[in-house]
């Protein structure tokens, strides 16, 4: 394996995405009506993928993917010596929510059998199959619809689904990933742009994502309008079919219940200590220590993918607005992929 190789084609294909987002569409070029194309089919295939939200993980990725970059990452790691070949099952929530998996097997030095998600089976052969033509090197991958002959496993799926996979794999080697969210805490000083960006860290990808807040902590004096003068900025996520169906059934049983909830015609936020609420809902509660909201936190460590919080509180957290950037060396359920990849 030439991994210089490897990257520079990554780093070529960062370029080659931010051209194309660049570019109106009436300056594309054949290439370009290729990707065009590979959007559209997407978001036809699955309405969750709308074209905004697909451009929005590509930028992330364009931005991650340079040279200097994957350098950095891969500089904490040794590429195996001899090439294992690792099943890959991907998520396919959010776009491109698996691609890290792949790179990662990739520049291991092992072979990625992909088993794409049925809601996401067109950007990851495509962009693979330009990481190919841009690192004059050979990349092996494959994609497959059942997985054998393998030697070590990476899945992705709901807590249901983990539970059969940790049994089918219980022979293998193997990284199960199960449900997780968000949560946000809030101190009750934070700017009008830092609750914006909060609501970015909510609302992107409709909320679909494991790193979406789902439930926030507030403190006992906090306005509630706060909160929905900031969402204000995607009010236009209730004018997509799938999403306005969630809230109007949502809607419909909290109202049926008689539940206690606050409405703006496009989000609820209901008082509630669960960590995972359904979509277009928000759950939130008052909290009078901080020392609640760790003691949370700590109990429910293994379903929280991330917080978003405030430096200044003293919690393990990143900032508003951080929440769909990872880094490279960010690693879905806090298990370092690459660790795992080198000892297979």
């Amino acid at each position: 394996m030439n991994i210089e190789k490897r990257v520079l084609g990554l780093n070529e294909l960062s370029g080659y995405i931010k051209e194309f987002l660049a570019k109106n569409s009436e300056y594309y070029n054949e290439n370009d009506v290729e990707f065009q194309q590979v959007l559209k089919k997407s978001e036809i295939e699955n309405p969750w993928f709308t074209a905004d939200n697909q451009k929005y993980a590509l930028k992330q990725w364009a931005d991650l993917l340079t040279k200097e970059n994957i350098n950095e990452w891969l500089q904490n790691y040794s590429p195996s010596k001899t090439s294992k070949k690792v099943g890959l099952i991907l998520a396919g929530n959010i776009p491109l929510v698996g691609f890290h998996d792949v790179i990662s097997v990739i520049l291991s030095n092992h072979i990625p059998l992909i088993k794409l998600s049925s809601k996401d089976k067109q950007m990851v052969p495509f962009l693979l199959k330009k990481w190919k033509e841009f690192s004059d090197e050979t990349i092996d991958f494959e994609f497959v619809e059942r997985l054998e002959n393998f030697d070590a496993v990476i899945a992705t799926g709901s807590n249901n689904t983990a539970r059969y996979l940790e049994y089918y794999f219980k022979n293998h080697l193997s990284i199960i990933r199960k449900n997780r969210t968000s949560v946000a805490v809030l101190k009750g000083d934070e700017t009008e742009e830092e609750l914006k960006l909060l609501a970015h860290d909510i609302f992107q990808y409709f909320g679909l994502g494991c790193r979406n807040v789902t439930r926030i902590f507030i403190p006992q004096d906090f306005v509630i309008d706060r909160l929905f003068e900031s969402f204000l900025d995607f009010k236009e996520i209730i004018n997509h079919n799938k999403y306005a169906n969630n809230y109007d059934y949502n809607r419909a049983v909290y109202l049926l219940n008689q539940d206690k909830f606050w409405d703006n015609n496009f989000v609820m936020l209901k008082e509630d200590a669960q960590l995972f609420s359904p979509l277009s809902v928000i759950n939130f509660s008052r909290y009078s220590s901080l020392d609640e909201v760790k003691n949370f936190i700590a109990e429910n460590e293994e379903n929280i993918q991330c917080v978003v919080a405030q430096e200044e509180l003293g919690i393990d957290s990143i900032q508003f607005g951080e929440a769909q950037n990872p880094g490279l060396d960010t690693y879905a359920d806090n298990v370092d992929t690459m660790k795992f990849l080198e000892v297979i």
